[in-house]
């Protein structure tokens, strides 16, 4: 609970420069985006970490590109956190994935508590905005805004490729912000997805036979 009221009190503090930005809202679309496997640096202790092994035994995660310094992103960071905190009993995982801006940057902004789900880096320099693999999922799937933050993208582990660089060829994503409403109604349908139960077939003349013999006096 503290850490969750230290990273609100952070993002409030950051209001008045969020409330610069207009909202950048966008429907979730599944896309053509042939989404990669990674192995980046964690905030947490600047250890690689790779991608595969931060989804496994995960039923849903999404994993949302951010700026730090993102007017946008300072608008959806509450909402991510609401919805992580909402599912991540259920399977649930958020894992954010910072962009253009130093490590030292991305820790302040979360504040001493650190940030509530998984956070590394791809990127720490705005020069490197056309080099990021960030930047070529947007390009792939119609996002062109100028930095494309937050960019978000659902994953299913359980449909994931086990080898191979390429997780998987379509996926879910966000071209901007989440409309909370939308996004919190497809999380719930994922994880509380069932297969319907299938009736063993009931052999008939098996069938015909029990009964003939129960009819014999």
């Amino acid at each position: 609970m503290i850490k969750i009221l230290t990273f609100a009190f952070c993002v409030i503090t950051l209001l008045p420069i969020a409330a610069q930005a207009q909202h950048e809202y966008s429907p979730l679309e599944e896309k053509t985006v042939n989404y990669k496997n990674w192995n980046l640096v964690s905030i947490k202790d600047d250890k690689p970490v790779d991608l595969r092994s931060l989804v496994a035994g995960k039923k849903l995660v999404m994993v949302v590109y951010f700026a730090p310094w993102c007017g946008n992103w300072r608008f959806e960071a509450p909402i991510a956190t609401k919805l992580y905190e909402k599912y991540k009993a259920q399977g649930f995982e958020v894992i954010g994935v910072s962009e253009y801006a130093s490590r030292t940057d991305v820790k302040a902004f979360f504040g001493a508590a650190g940030p509530p789900f998984p956070v590394v880096s791809e990127s720490e320099s705005r020069e490197d905005k056309q080099k990021t693999p960030h930047f070529g999922y947007r390009q792939l799937t119609g996002d062109r805004r100028n930095w494309g933050s937050p960019w978000n993208i659902f994953l299913e582990p359980a449909k994931l490729a086990q080898t191979g660089d390429v997780l998987t060829e379509k996926a879910w994503v966000v071209n901007g912000e989440l409309i909370e409403e939308d996004v919190d109604k497809f999380i719930s349908e994922r994880l509380t997805a069932t297969t319907a139960a299938i009736e063993p077939c009931k052999d008939s003349s098996q069938k015909s036979v029990v009964s003939s013999q129960k009819a014999r006096p």
